[in-house]
């Protein structure tokens, strides 16, 4: 079930001739990124009718309304060509993805009706409606940030329920641009997000690794059917600190326009230029745009690398970066999470491919892996990963799982293997290395049960009276299977706490649980085992 994407995954040329496989639409607070993939084909950035850019292949998350009946908008690289993307009217919609569910209404404030929740649902359902001719998915996979999961999935749901497609998964943010970035489950994760208009500091980790069940995609929809209501487990990255603040790219903008331009006022088209040239230096050394003030000559705008790193120190955005840092290390610390149990950065958003945030973050993590190939559109891509391309047959309603031996606790509990929602037949084996209980053990039992209610609650009597508990995750009343698996020789014997056998589970076309087991003593190899149909 561990899905990642390698960095030679991303073409960018026309496509084949698609009549299926899987769209992914990542709405960001900056840029909204759209990916297409077939089955067993390579992922690439889908183009959106007029509202895309060329290069990279993403629509600027901005609209433009002429009146607030939302009639005739302008979306994405229509706003930036009108020149009207560095508007401060209330006309101009940007960075409402981040308010979406907030308890402020910022567009009511400004005297416009429209909500964020309407604006991000006009540009989703504008791009739904735009796709290319022969564009129509199977799937499509939906992103959500992880601080407002449910309740921005609920939106989610609310602004697609009319789409005609088949089925619908959603993955939370952070995970999907782990994913996309090649990290491996399991991962404690530094993600450095530098937007438009905001910087974020997030320490995540990600589910999965050794002995647990690897992320995927939570079903929304399948086959028609509404899912958002099933006992599905919502399986996202742990939020383990955060800190950000209200600056981002367009300030820099105005940085560099005020440095070489004090003379004139940060115009639209002037404030264009500068975030050309603050691109141009994400590749080079320096950078030359012509720009023509109105009513003027043409003039040369110059800036270089070492320019532009003072630029960011004499507005204090590193010292800042230094001070988000320390809160949300200082947060990870409270938890148990050191400071060298970071295994990756994952640097997003455009403005992070900039040399003077590159080298800040290498400065802080010497020796730590950057993974900062795909800082756009890393989201969209681990978003398909996570969605597997192999033909669905069905979901699971009841799930399965597995009782295992916990060796800090010396006692026996249950594992889920897969949830109900699961997709099969399963991508790729879930795998559990399980541990001798005692001396001497000469077998490994397998008892597998269906999990009753996820539910953690259950009522007990004290005193004679009724009392509300707390049951631990994973110690949901369990129905045992009927006919259990056959006990796993240990040849030689076992000892006590010995990690002795790696399992891997998976489900096949026909819903039968399979089983490989591998001795990890002796290297033997035994399966694969039908265990019996998953429900």
């Amino acid at each position: 079930m561990t899905a990642s994407v390698q960095n030679s995954d991303l073409v960018t040329g026309p496509a084949p001739r698609p009549c299926g496989g899987t769209l992914a639409i990542d709405l960001g607070s900056t840029t909204t990124v759209v990916a297409h993939q077939l089955p067993g084909a390579l992922p690439y950035l889908l183009p959106v009718g007029p509202y895309s850019l060329s290069e990279p292949v993403v629509v600027p998350s901005l609209l433009w309304l002429h009146d607030a009946k939302e009639s005739r908008p302008l979306i994405g690289r229509q706003v930036i060509d009108a020149g009207l993307a560095h508007g401060d009217g209330p006309q101009l919609q940007r960075d409402f993805k981040r308010q979406i569910g907030a308890a402020t209404d910022r567009t009511r404030e400004q005297g416009w009706p429209l909500t964020p929740e309407t604006a991000g649902a006009l540009l989703l359902t504008r791009l739904w409606h735009s796709l290319p001719d022969g564009i129509r998915p199977d799937r499509l996979v939906l992103t959500a940030p992880i601080e407002s999961y449910r309740g921005y999935r609920q939106w989610l749901l609310d602004v697609c329920s009319q789409w005609e497609v088949p089925s619908i998964a959603l993955v939370d943010e952070p995970t999907a641009a782990a994913i996309g970035a090649g990290l491996p489950p399991g991962s404690t994760v530094l993600v450095v997000d530098l937007g438009g208009g905001t910087t974020d500091l997030s320490l995540v980790r990600l589910q999965g690794g050794e002995g647990r069940a690897a992320p995927i995609a939570q079903l929304l929809r399948f086959a028609g059917r509404d899912l958002s209501r099933s006992r599905q487990a919502l399986r996202c990255a742990q939020v383990i600190g955060k800190a950000g603040l209200e600056i981002g790219g367009r300030d820099i903008d105005r940085w560099i326009a005020a440095s070489l331009c004090p003379d004139l006022p940060p115009s639209g088209p002037l404030l264009d230029a500068c975030e050309r040239l603050k691109c141009t230096l994400a590749n080079q050394d320096e950078a030359l745009v012509l720009w023509a003030p109105a009513g003027e000559a043409p003039r040369e705008l110059h800036l270089t690398l070492r320019q532009l790193q003072t630029l960011l120190e004499q507005h204090g955005l590193l010292a800042q970066l230094d001070q988000l840092l320390k809160e949300v290390l200082a947060a990870g610390r409270k938890v148990g999470v050191k400071d060298g149990e970071i295994s990756a950065v994952l640097p997003v958003g455009g403005s992070s491919r900039l040399h003077a945030i590159r080298g800040w973050i290498q400065s802080q993590f010497p020796g730590i892996a950057i993974s900062d190939q795909r800082p756009v559109e890393a989201v969209a891509l681990g978003a398909l990963a996570l969605t597997p391309d192999v033909k669905v047959k069905d979901v699971l309603a009841k799930g399965v799982s597995l009782r295992c031996w916990a060796q800090r606790e010396h006692r026996h509990h249950w594992h889920p293997l897969f949830l109900p929602g699961q997709a099969w037949p399963t991508q790729r084996p879930l795998e559990l290395v399980l541990a001798c209980s005692r001396d001497g053990q000469e077998s490994l039992e397998l008892i597998l049960g269906e999990p009753v209610d996820d539910q953690r609650r259950e009522v007990v009597f004290e005193n004679g009276l009724p009392v509300v508990q707390q049951r631990a995750a994973g110690s949901a009343a369990i129905d045992l299977w009927s006919q259990q698996p056959q006990p796993l020789p240990l040849t030689p014997l076992g000892h006590q706490g010995e990690d002795r056998l790696r399992l891997s589970f998976s489900i096949d076309t026909e819903g039968q649980l399979l089983l490989e087991c591998n001795d990890l003593l002796t290297g033997n190899r035994t399966g694969p085992l039908r265990l019996g149909t998953v429900r």
